[in-house]
């Protein structure tokens, strides 16, 4: 049977089976063998100096960086032909999730390295410049950064004023401008930067290696609220000269390329937070076992309980969503090659393809772990104040995740004018799914109730009431507003709440319903327990923007009527989330880490 592979944005008007979804438990021994060597790696050159992270030094972050590349770490996801592993995307995905877990710093550098630093050359960069710069890229010889942000060009990167101006002779551009807040700029070999040629529309992208030019500065080291360790600078372009051949693509495709590879960085961030929430639970459960207040452990009290159940669940709901739509871009990419076209184009399309979720996942796991690292110095008490433990820096660094690869709120506005292009190309069939669920509207609601015997029966029937509520929203905003609904920010960002917890709860539920099927797990119940607890946060959370959308957008007797709609579709059974959360936590605080 061939395996189905749903296109971007599908999971908002068909269901997933069980047995479509990837998790992590199905990695092969081949991955976990890489991933275990990443481990090894971290416990042997991060843990022992986590401390030093925090006192600026560059250096180390560097060395660590090209140790990784010797290690193979950095080569994971490039073809054999330059120097790679070709292990796919989303084993790509597994092994930042642990290079990112202990330090912000270390995590940025390898993100910025691996990803950005990376795919614009991979996807875009000619034959003789992806032999010239991609094997010592992979190999840690050469640490690569990502010049695009501007003064007066953060989430506007198309209207960057740096110039590329072609010289006399036709055989290179100089470069002149300025870039800020580059990552790995202080330790970088090669740059990868942005510039405007004469009136182009769009930006166009080049390549060079620092050793061969001359007019490029450096700014000392930013001071940054976390990320200590991670080098980030200014840098200035003074007529520096680069070969024609080392243009990225076209001229006029910078913008397009940045864009691209931002798809495949919105969803290694998302990756890379989840290795930190990870940790984080893992310090928090150890502190909670260990501090005792009133002659007993805190972690015996329910008020710490119910924050490792919320904890857990954020990061258990992570890790299901980032791995479905890993698999599905690695999955998508194979297809593209077995249709004909080539390596650099299949991986290109196989993640643009995604870039919805690309996008909605960063947002989740990006607020997630900004929570569960709350909760962490919380749970820490005066002692997640002091910098002498590691929970304080973990807060700091987390902060960034909601700005990088775009903000969240730009990132929400993507994901929903994606939908909606989507949808008015007719790529994707909302509006009929709109109207079959208004006409679903005007009938007798469906009392019946779920079937008790299946898993997560109650579940199920709550993520598909969000999606038809969602379908429901958008086709009264696109009705009423058409076109102009674009420039609606807060109905975007609204509507694309509901987009982020449909995806990830249909992701918890899927995996949980197949580790039962496939007795994966000897006790399934702390899973059932998290895939609820997340099936009513979402409740809450869809509630409030619907009742938002609606107030915004209808009046009169079309605004009641989808307050009725919002009241039917987000109706929920009594359950008892504290006991719940209790038993999540209760299987951490047995294990003393986090297990889940």
């Amino acid at each position: 049977m061939t395996k189905h592979i749903p296109k971007g944005g599908e999971f908002l008007i068909s269901d997933l089976s069980p047995s479509d979804i990837f998790i992590r438990e199905e990695f092969t021994e081949e991955q976990k063998m890489m991933y275990q060597a990443t481990v090894d790696f971290i416990n042997t050159e991060v843990v022992p100096n986590i401390s030093r992270f925090e006192h600026h030094e560059y250096k180390l972050t560097e060395s660590l960086i090209r140790k990784a590349g010797e290690l193979g770490l950095l080569s994971i996801g490039l073809s054999e032909e330059y120097g790679g592993l070709n292990m796919g995307f989303n084993t790509t995905m597994l092994i930042c999730e642990e290079m990112s877990g202990q330090t912000g710093s270390l995590a940025t550098a390898f993100g910025a390295h691996t990803g950005i630093g990376t795919l614009p050359i991979q996807l875009y960069g000619s034959e003789s410049t992806k032999k010239k710069f991609l094997p010592k890229i992979g190999s840690g010889e050469w640490i690569s950064c990502y010049n695009l942000t501007e003064p007066d060009a953060g989430s506007d990167a198309n209207s960057g004023k740096t110039k590329a101006v072609l010289t006399p002779d036709g055989k290179h551009y100089e470069i002149t401008g300025q870039k800020i807040w580059i990552s790995n700029a202080g330790m970088a070999d090669v740059f990868i930067v942005f510039a405007r040629i004469e009136d182009d529309k769009n930006i166009s992208s080049f390549v060079f290696h620092k050793d061969e030019v001359t007019g490029l500065t450096l700014n000392e080291e930013e001071k940054k609220m976390g990320l200590h360790s991670s080098s980030t600078r200014q840098v200035f372009y003074d007529k520096v000269k680069i070969p024609v051949e080392q243009m990225l693509g076209e001229r006029g495709d910078g913008f397009k390329i940045a864009v691209n590879a931002l798809n495949a960085g919105r969803i290694k961030l998302a990756v890379a937070t989840s290795g930190a929430m990870q940790n984080i639970i893992s310090w928090s459960v150890k502190y909670a076992n260990e501090r005792k207040q009133f002659g007993k452990t805190i972690g015996e009290f329910g008020a710490i309980k119910q924050k490792l159940g919320n904890m857990a669940t954020l990061a258990y709901c992570t890790d299901t969503a980032v791995y479905r739509a890993g698999q599905n871009i690695e999955d998508n990419t194979h297809k593209l090659a077995e249709e004909g076209y080539s390596s650099s184009e299949s991986k290109l399309m196989g993640i643009k393809e995604y870039a919805i979720e690309c996008a909605l996942l960063k947002v989740y796991a990006s607020e997630a772990v900004r929570f569960v690292s709350d909760e962490g110095v919380q749970i820490y008490g005066g002692m997640g104040f002091s910098a002498e433990t590691p929970m304080e820096a973990a807060y700091r660094d987390a902060r960034i995740s909601r700005i990088y690869e775009g903000t969240n709120e730009i990132n929400k506005m993507l994901a929903v004018n994606q939908m909606l292009k989507k949808a008015m190309a007719g790529k994707l069939d909302m509006m009929s799914g709109a109207k079959s669920v208004m006409s679903e509207l005007m009938d007798i609601p469906d009392f019946s109730e779920s079937d008790t015997n299946e898993i997560l029966a109650d579940e199920t029937k709550i993520l598909k009431n969000l999606k038809n509520l969602l379908l429901l929203l958008s086709g009264a905003s696109v009705q009423k507003l058409g076109l102009n609904l674009s420039t609606e920010q807060e109905l975007l960002m609204h509507l694309a709440d509901l987009g982020i917890e449909i995806y990830v709860l249909e992701s918890a539920i899927c995996k949980t319903k197949k580790m039962a099927e496939l007795k994966i797990k000897e006790d399934i119940s702390p899973y059932i327990a998290m895939t609820t607890i997340n099936a009513y946060r979402a409740v809450e959370i869809c509630v409030n923007a619907s009742k938002e959308i609606v107030y915004s957008v209808l009046e009169g007797d079309e605004q009641q009527m989808l307050l009725l709609g919002i009241k039917r579709f987000t109706k929920t059974k009594p359950k008892n989330l504290t006991l719940l959360r209790r038993e999540v936590a209760n299987v951490l605080l047995k294990e003393n880490q986090w297990c889940l």
